[in-house]
């Protein structure tokens, strides 16, 4: 991959890996850490223990001006679950996910992140909430002038973690992502269904509790969607908890997960194995 100049970039030997997992019981311990195992490991923001992954307690965010992001919203996200969030534009979604990584702190109310309470997390220990919150968006956020394996090796890199396990975790995500072959690719150069299986390969690799994907199919055909989509529900089928922010009806419609709906800031609708709209056929996002 290099050509003799120093680039500033760790230089890769990725080794031969493993066929991609068949099966979700392969797939779990490539990424996945065990959420309730009662044991409080080294920087980990989330207290042990079997309660909801996310919960909202009467929460309201005001914005300077006296705009609602979100008004009394009570709910709970479980661990292991997969939710939808939709909505129409301003209905509240980003505010949601902006307080669940402590981008926002809620005016009124509580939100409870893998137990912790984050009005009360210190400054400090905000890192390390993000660390344990995979999040992937709709335009990628790659670094244009890095290859797939380095836009996720920077991710370890940035936590820390020693070349040795760079070399060895980065090929393994990858692989698990259907990218073998495109290690050395710069993201000019996959398609855009490629460019989001990086996006999801970099939210995967420091092993997060909980996967934010926000509109993750936004920029993409119908067909690449499908492939995206499927690829999150056999992360959450190992257990990673997974809440999608999404306009893609037919998505939700075909994947009949529950239903979060938002509108003017409150919840409109929560419903188990829901589609797009509600029972009287409405779209509501």
């Amino acid at each position: 991959m290099s050509d003799g100049q120093d680039t500033g970039r760790p230089e890769f030997t990725l080794v031969q890996v493993a066929d991609p997992p068949s099966s979700d019981e392969e797939m779990a311990p490539m990424f996945t850490a065990p959420v309730s195992d009662g044991k409080r490991h080294k920087n980990d923001i989330f207290r042990p223990g079997p309660g909801p992954m996310v919960e909202f307690r009467g929460v309201t965010k005001t914005y300077d001006g006296g705009a609602r992001g979100l008004d009394g919203v009570s709910l709970r996200i479980g661990t292991g679950e997969f939710v939808f969030l939709v909505g129409p534009s301003g209905s509240g979604k980003s505010t949601f996910i902006r307080l669940i990584i402590r981008e926002l702190r809620a005016t009124t109310g509580e939100v409870v992140v893998g137990g912790r309470d984050l009005a009360t997390l210190r400054r400090s220990k905000v890192p390390y909430l993000r660390r344990a919150i995979g999040c992937v968006f709709q335009d990628f956020r790659l670094l244009p002038d890095r290859t797939a394996a380095e836009n996720v090796a920077y991710a370890l890199q940035v936590t820390g973690h020693s070349q040795k396990e760079v070399r060895r975790r980065v090929p393994e995500i990858l692989s698990l992502v259907g990218l073998d072959g495109k290690f050395d690719r710069l993201p000019r150069e996959l398609s855009g269904g490629e460019q989001q299986r990086v996006s999801i390969a970099r939210a995967l690799v420091n092993h997060p509790r909980l996967l934010i994907a926000d509109e993750p199919t936004g920029n993409l055909d119908p067909d690449t969607s499908l492939g995206i989509m499927d690829l999150l529900q056999r992360i959450n089928r190992t257990g990673t908890t997974v809440l999608v922010a999404t306009h893609d009806q037919h998505t939700v419609d075909r994947m009949q997960m529950r239903v979060i709906a938002l509108d003017q800031g409150r919840v409109v609708r929560d419903e188990e194995s829901a589609g797009y709209h509600d029972v009287t056929g409405e779209v509501l996002a």
